[in-house]
């Protein structure tokens, strides 16, 4: 399996908004083949800043689902209130757990 844990950070007072458009992402994200968790949070020590916690069966699905008709608009809105592009979060390979 492939685990990916990323991290945004939101101009000033849109955390909410990203996180609102990353929740959007992973109602459209679950209806594919392959995603097994898509986990949107926040630290409430640091308001700006939104992490995506996602299982995949591989790397490939989760590749495809960038692709997704939807995911590209929801990019599209959350980039201008970004304070800079999203870097590749931690990929992690996923060895087992409750849940999994």
């Amino acid at each position: 399996m492939y685990l990916l844990h990323g991290k945004v950070t939101s101009k000033k007072g849109y955390a909410d908004e990203v996180a609102n458009i990353l929740l959007q992402a992973s109602r459209i994200v679950s209806t594919v083949r392959g995603c097994r968790l898509y986990v949107v949070s926040k630290d409430q020590r640091d308001l700006n800043t939104v992490y995506v916690t996602a299982i995949w069966e591989n790397k490939e699905d989760h590749d495809k689902s960038l692709k997704l008709k939807g995911i590209k608009e929801l990019m599209l809105r959350v980039m201008p209130i970004l304070v800079e592009q999203p870097t590749k979060g931690q990929e992690l390979e996923t060895l087992g757990g409750l849940g999994i």
